[in-house]
């Protein structure tokens, strides 16, 4: 007989670890369904093995006209053709899953959310934006850091395939541009779309941002920063929409371009999100990530202040 369980044990260490359990808050975004299809569905050209999408709770903003028209028909496709469970609150969802996804596209709620995911100390990904303030940002990392719980939050666009080529070492500066469309609930403006562009623009030159000056129209934005080291980055927000690009300028004053047509998917970032759940290893310093909140929080008092350069909140 102990033969017979030593045999059993050797054959189960052979056999696929269990699939890492993924809960949702939030099913008022593309994002939920996006990320099923890659997680839950095996015949999905691109599928990533090792985790699967079990449970959601569907939150939603009735003040938000692209969260309210959303949220049950994505519950509703997510249940139906995903076999994820609808529960009726987050304290339920925590019960089925070891790490969770919050998508809400709200960013106002992200803090009340994520309060009850550390406080049951699971990981977290959180979609853009972070949170709706720098306060409530530094809030998230101050908790999380308190519990010992692992968390990032970063737009796809940080892994577009036609960012990577402008990845250079020796960079002076850059420009990026991307859609910048505003919603009137938040009041850091620029995090609620131009979260991409600006995404992209950390990713290329780091952290290091100083002093930030927003110049701002109807219809488009450019907000440049200066970094400690004398580099300078730009963003240009376009409304209500527009293609998403980038140049950089490296030493010996070289300009690279990125391809007219930008192409980026959700892939590595579900990629990359599953290889954080399952090691706890963050592709996304958080000091990044809080860095990036205290560009958009000085962006929009530069823009109240009639587009005076306006020192990051440190």
């Amino acid at each position: 007989m102990r033969l017979t369980g030593i045999f059993l044990l050797f054959f189960a260490s052979l056999l696929p670890a269990a699939d890492l359990r993924i809960g949702i808050i939030g099913t008022d975004t593309s994002h939920v369904i996006a990320f099923s299809k890659i997680l839950n569905d095996p015949r999905h050209p691109e599928h990533i093995p090792g985790a699967r999408i079990v449970a959601a709770y569907k939150g939603g903003s009735k003040d938000i006209e692209s969260s309210a028209s959303r949220v049950d028909k994505y519950a509703e496709e997510l249940a139906r053709d995903w076999g994820v469970e609808i529960v009726a609150d987050i304290a339920s969802l925590l019960t089925k899953v070891d790490a969770v996804l919050l998508e809400s596209v709200d960013g106002r709620p992200h803090l009340a959310q994520a309060k009850p995911v550390i406080a049951a100390g699971k990981p977290l990904f959180i979609d853009k934006p972070l949170a709706a303030t720098l306060e409530d940002a530094r809030e998230i990392d101050r908790l999380a850091r308190e519990k010992g719980v692992k968390w990032f939050s970063s737009s796809s666009l940080r892994w577009a395939k036609s960012l990577g080529p402008l990845r250079q070492p020796d960079l002076k500066g850059a420009l990026v541009w991307g859609p910048g469309p505003l919603e009137e609930h938040h009041y850091l403006e620029l995090g609620w779309y131009a979260i991409h562009a600006t995404e992209m623009l950390f990713t290329l030159l780091g952290k290091g941002c100083e002093t930030v000056t927003r110049t701002y129209s109807a219809d488009q934005d450019e907000i440049t920063c200066r970094w400690k080291d004398g580099r300078i980055g730009t963003v240009r927000a376009l409304r209500p929409y527009g293609d998403f690009g980038a140049v950089v300028f490296t030493a010996g004053n070289k300009v690279i371009q990125s391809p007219a047509k930008f192409e980026y998917s959700y892939v590595p970032l579900v990629r990359e999100f599953v290889r954080f759940f399952q090691t706890g290893k963050t592709p996304v310093d958080p000091e990044e990530t809080l860095e990036i909140f205290a560009f958009l929080d000085a962006a929009q008092k530069s823009r109240e202040q009639g587009g005076k350069p306006v020192r990051l909140r440190r």
